[in-house]
């Protein structure tokens, strides 16, 4: 089997297994996650097993991949090299904080649940990918990017050959 097939394949496995997990944790309904975001209301802490669960299995991600010379399906690992917390990132993720605790959703939860054809869920998917493309074509083109020489080296993945 070529390696791009068994790259494509360990997604759609990953995916599933991802999306089974928010499914089955309840992570897809977002009054479930507004209520743990609601701390001095009715809170719920489900959310932060289900988040400390997915730090755990991570981790052990990540003493793995440690190990490792390369991934198993590719030949080098492709980490990030801007290692600056910038106004861009700042800003972003306070964007990304509302919308989470208005809505009840993020990305991946939105995007599994789809598969629940809730007008609602729709909805936010169209304007979050309206968003990502409005960024894309107006913002991201007038913005300077950043980067920093040999950032990513101190990230324990070393690119080793």
């Amino acid at each position: 089997m070529n390696s791009a097939l068994l790259r494509l394949a360990a997604t759609l496995v990953s995916g599933v297994v991802f999306g089974f997990g928010l499914s089955l944790s309840g992570m897809l309904d977002p009054a479930r996650v507004r209520a743990f975001l609601d701390i001095t209301g009715n809170w719920n802490p489900s959310l932060a097993f289900v988040l400390g669960g997915a730090v755990f299995v991570s981790a052990l991600g990540v003493l793995v991949t440690r190990r490792l010379e390369h991934p198993l399906f590719d030949g080098t690992f492709h980490l990030p090299n801007n290692q600056v917390i910038d106004r861009r990132l700042i800003v972003g993720s306070a964007i990304f904080g509302v919308g989470w605790g208005l809505v009840g959703l993020c990305p991946g939860p939105a995007l599994a649940s789809l598969s629940l054809g809730l007008p609602a869920t729709v909805l936010f998917v169209v304007a979050m990918l309206a968003g990502m493309l409005i960024h894309d074509r107006l913002v991201d083109r007038k913005l300077p990017r950043q980067t920093s020489a040999g950032a990513g080296a101190d990230t324990g993945l070393s690119q080793r050959r």
